[in-house]
């Protein structure tokens, strides 16, 4: 049994970590949902090029914390550094309660759903048991048996789950680049990019049955659907802190994570700002639910969301849905790998400080947190048995803005509770970029807690993290009576 991490990965690896875990089914079907809420071409670029620019600004952020403590655990390590133990918990908790494995549950869920283009029969309308109270899918079983393969994967060493991460990261880029360049070569051929850019400005929203909601958005109605609308673009994003999760196992942690962060997110950012603009110049965004086609139902009534889909349907007719169903596949199966991997370490560190199942503690004999993988894998499942993907997408947003503008506050605490420490990397713009990403961040969290049509799931997600405060006593008083 090896007794401690080995650092193994390199700087292309931690990138494609960072990269290979935010790419997953989103950017390919987010944006009808985006577009309905705010009804224009220009808001619904700047809620992605906003999303683009506070996720960079936190990984810059991060950067200076990985650097100074480049251990197993990452941002659960920063905020108990910070804070104290306590909020770090808070954190893993809600880590592991619904942001890690919420994450882990919806990509697998949406894996589900797209192949069941190829295979109707594992679809999530597919009812296998019918318990009343309880309705298990052909495809919520599917989800889970993913789940338990990648998990296995990675129990058999970090260098194979590298690999791999390696592997579907690079293959999904590659062809979201040719998505962008091919589509955006067709697209010159059309009238969508007069169309859709003559009156980018003129914002009203809709709901997804066809029905007028606002026909004229403006002020703090426009500010409110901005910060609904940017649920998707932000989920879409998420995730990228995980390398930090596996700092222990990088090499030159201090130079490659800080590295990793910014490559990783600006290049995502890019291709995703880029696709958007892809979807705008071919397709019209206004369409009708009624639509018949792709061209009638526009990027706000693409068929099940398809966005990406209905795109590239104009440029490769029927033959679209299953090259976008198979690009979808091995863009979510990539993207939970990197999630898994990265997870189980977070809850290792955890275990270390008697914060989680004892075994956790434990690595196998190829060097990897097997069990504390396999806590991960099961609450992963029992959450494909539960909620819909759009429940998960909201607890997920709420609490991980939370936490990560905590994470971003202990940059000011650390500097000066810890101003001799070693910092390799300083975040560029300090103070002011962090601030101001607080300041985003901050009023994105309220935008979801007051808009009506957010807060229901947003309130849930709040009430998860602050359940981590009696059971965070409940294990204090346990270690201390032992």
């Amino acid at each position: 049994m090896e007794n401690s991490l080995k650092q193994s990965l390199s700087l292309f690896d931690a990138t494609m970590i960072v990269a290979g875990s935010m790419i997953g089914s989103g950017i390919f079907i987010v944006s009808a949902d985006m577009s309905r809420q705010l009804g224009s071409p220009g808001y619904l670029l700047l809620a992605w090029v906003v999303s683009a620019v506070i996720t960079l600004m936190a990984a810059l952020s991060y950067g200076e914390l990985a650097g100074m403590m480049p251990k197993a655990g990452g941002q659960y390590i920063y905020l108990k550094e910070a804070y104290g133990p306590r909020l770090g918990f808070m954190y893993g908790w809600t880590v592991f309660a619904v942001i890690q494995t919420g994450t882990i549950a919806a990509v697998a869920v949406a894996f589900a759903k797209y192949t069941a283009v190829f295979i109707p029969a594992v679809g999530t309308t597919n009812i296998i048991l019918d318990l009343g109270f309880l309705k298990i899918s052909a495809g919520q079983l599917l989800a889970i048996a993913t789940i338990v393969i990648i998990t296995y994967i990675n129990t058999r060493g970090v260098q194979t789950g590298k690999m791999l991460q390696g592997i579907f990261t690079s293959t999904k880029i590659i062809a979201l680049l040719l998505l962008i360049i091919v589509g955006l070569i067709v697209a010159f051929n059309g009238h969508f990019i007069h169309d859709n850019f003559q009156n980018m400005w003129s914002a009203s929203s809709v709901s997804d049955k066809g029905e007028v909601l606002n026909p004229n958005l403006t002020g703090w109605m426009l500010l409110a659907a901005m910060g609904g609308a940017m649920v998707g673009s932000l989920f879409s994003s998420d995730a990228w802190n995980n390398v930090t999760f596996i700092s222990a196992e990088i090499k030159r942690p201090g130079r490659n994570i800080p590295l990793a962060l910014l490559f990783g997110t600006l290049m995502v950012g890019i291709l995703y700002i880029l696709a958007n603009i892809t979807y705008l110049c071919i397709l019209p965004l206004h369409g009708s639910v009624n639509g018949t086609d792709v061209m009638q139902q526009g990027i706000q009534y693409a068929k099940d969301g398809r966005v990406a889909t209905a795109a590239v349907s104009i440029i490769l007719g029927n033959a679209a849905t299953y090259v976008m169903a198979g690009l979808i596949i091995i863009s979510t199966f990539g993207c939970n790998n990197g999630i898994i991997l990265s997870g189980a370490r977070l809850y290792y560190a955890m275990a270390q400080d008697g914060l989680f199942f004892k075994q956790a503690t434990q690595l196998n004999n190829k060097g990897v947190p097997a069990k504390s993988l396999v806590f991960q894998c099961i609450w992963a499942c029992v959450l494909c048995l539960s909620g819909k993907y759009n429940d998960l997408l909201d607890y997920v947003i709420i609490a991980s803005l939370l936490f990560y503008i905590f994470t971003i506050a202990g940059i000011f605490i650390l500097r000066k509770k810890q101003p001799n420490a070693e910092r390799p990397y300083k975040v560029f713009a300090y103070p002011v970029l962090p601030a101001l990403y607080i300041i985003t961040a901050g009023a994105i969290c309220i935008d979801l807690l007051i808009d009506k049509n957010t807060q229901k799931n947003t309130l849930p997600g709040i009430i998860i993290v602050l359940l981590g405060l009696p059971i965070y006593q409940l294990l204090k008083k346990k270690q201390s009576s032992v």
